[in-house]
């Protein structure tokens, strides 16, 4: 539903500017102005660090999921593969899904002091224990506390990976952190 409503307020607003461009008189040369390509910009090179941020994150991911199954009782996993599913369809999900529901959530967000992103993630997890056959969650409280578990553990392991620059570094690694040209007195 959503869907249709997006597409028939773009075809509204394409119309529109379909008959402005025919009550200036200059429809006919303006549309070769606009459909022009560049044809000499060069092909983007593959970007092999977009690749490895991406495995990291979901390595990150599958490690915290396993955490959670091992901690929490009512969360199962089958197999590896089942593991490597979830982790993936959360991380999907977390990307896509969540900032949508978050923002249509946000007065029981506001009401409840942020306590309702839990329940979100909780609910996400249960949706993904659904989706993924060989990865059980079997209620609300294991969801929710298996959130919390994945959260942390997430928090956790990606600081170890992420720098404030947003590039992946070792923990050890800051761009701010300068050594001083200095003389020692004694």
């Amino acid at each position: 539903f959503l869907a249709l409503a997006g597409l028939e307020v773009a075809l509204a607003a394409l119309a529109g500017a379909l008959r402005d461009f025919a009550g200036m008189g200059g429809f006919l040369e303006t549309v070769p102005e606009i459909c022009k390509i560049n044809l000499q910009k060069k092909p983007r090179r593959f970007n092999f660090r977009i690749v490895i941020a991406f495995l990291i994150r979901w390595a990150v991911t599958t490690v915290a999921v396993f955490a959670a199954e091992k901690l929490i009782p009512g969360i199962h996993c089958n197999s590896a593969g089942a593991l490597l599913g979830a982790s993936l369809l959360l991380g999907i999900i977390n990307a896509f899904v969540r900032p949508v529901l978050l923002l249509l959530s946000i007065p029981f967000i506001i009401v409840t002091m942020g306590l309702f992103i839990l329940v979100v993630n909780a609910l996400l997890l249960l949706f993904v224990g659904q989706v993924i056959p060989s990865f059980n969650v079997e209620g609300f409280w294991s969801a929710l506390f298996g959130s919390i578990v994945i959260s942390i553990v997430s928090w956790i392991l990606s600081s170890f990976f992420r720098s404030s620059d947003g590039r992946i570094h070792a923990i050890t690694h800051h761009p701010a952190i300068k050594k001083a040209n200095a003389r020692i007195v004694e």
